[in-house]
């Protein structure tokens, strides 16, 4: 039996990135049950990806109707109904999922601790307050954002920091911000610019690692990134669940890119699945469940930037 609910978390704080705010995480969480079992998985819809709370109940709907799996494209609802058929196996197996994955057991990873989009006033004073965790990144995205930067630099001065910037910069603005992104330690940049119009990327030095995020979903993304970027952020939301994220960390890493593994803002029952993916990633950004005022019972458990693993009764 499959059954589906929306749910939605208060954020802590209103989050700003170049296309818009936020005061909530709206998810839809699947549940399958099986024998008096059930298995869970949670999924954000996004806007950017044409994705609406309705459109992604149909999809799931129509796997509960018959659709098989794999026919599902790569998305928020095929990564709902993937992470609940783990979590119903593990549950059904009495094992973690780590063990039906031929995964190691996963350990804690420092994950990155993100500051939204703001004045630079509000950004240097957020990034004075966590100051003291080891990666802060920074959510960017518009043409005048080098004092954002400076801001934050003179918040936290020995954090290290990545930075967004969500498609929002064009090639130009690009150019100039990429000196001064290394003159203040800046370690990765995320899609500078939008998905389909990032070719300038194989032309230009990259003096620092780019990361491709919004052109890259699936293992379907690797070939139009070529010369392009350095890095591939896997977030299940886009692969379409922790089967092919984990497909895509193995053919990305065969092909030289280094890994991010991260998420939309959701509950600890989102970042769970991919917990296992991030297993010796390089960057970690997994940071959900800090934006959030309410979480899921059995939460992921944080010390400071450092997250454990999921308890059987939250996921897997």
């Amino acid at each position: 039996m499959l059954r589906i609910t929306r749910d939605r978390f208060r954020l802590a704080e209103v989050f700003t990135i170049s296309r818009g705010s936020r005061a909530e995480a709206q998810v839809l969480t699947v549940h399958i049950e099986e024998d008096g079992v059930t298995g869970r998985g949670e999924c954000v819809p996004y806007a950017r990806y044409g994705e609406t709370l309705d459109s992604v109940t149909a999809q799931i709907e129509a796997f509960g109707a018959g659709q098989p799996l794999a026919e599902m494209p790569a998305g928020a609802a095929r990564n709902a109904v993937d992470c609940a058929l783990w979590d119903l196996q593990a549950k059904r197996a009495g094992k973690r999922v780590w063990e039906l994955a031929d995964e190691p057991a996963p350990g804690p990873v420092t994950s990155a601790f993100t500051l939204s989009l703001d004045t630079p006033d509000n950004m240097r004073a957020a990034a004075a307050k966590h100051r003291h965790r080891p990666l802060l990144k920074i959510k960017l995205g518009t043409a005048d954002d080098m004092g954002r930067l400076e801001a934050v630099r003179a918040g936290a001065p020995d954090a290290a920091i990545i930075v967004d910037a969500n498609e929002g910069w064009t090639a130009d603005v690009y150019t100039d911000l990429a000196p001064h992104l290394l003159r203040l330690g800046v370690q990765t940049v995320e899609q500078p610019l939008p998905a389909g119009e990032d070719g300038m990327l194989a032309e230009i030095a990259r003096p620092l690692p780019v990361c491709a995020d919004e052109s890259c979903h699936d293992r379907a993304s690797l070939p139009a990134l070529k010369g392009k970027y350095d890095m591939v952020n896997i977030k299940l939301d886009k692969t379409g669940g922790l089967t092919e994220a984990l497909s895509l960390r193995d053919a990305a890493r065969a092909e030289g890119y280094t890994v991010m593994v991260g998420c939309m803002v959701g509950s600890s029952l989102a970042m769970a699945p991919a917990m296992i993916v991030a297993q010796g990633a390089e960057i970690v950004d997994l940071d959900g469940p800090l934006l959030l005022a309410e979480d899921r019972a059995t939460p992921l458990r944080f010390d400071g930037s450092l997250v454990h693993p999921p308890e059987a009764d939250l996921w897997g």
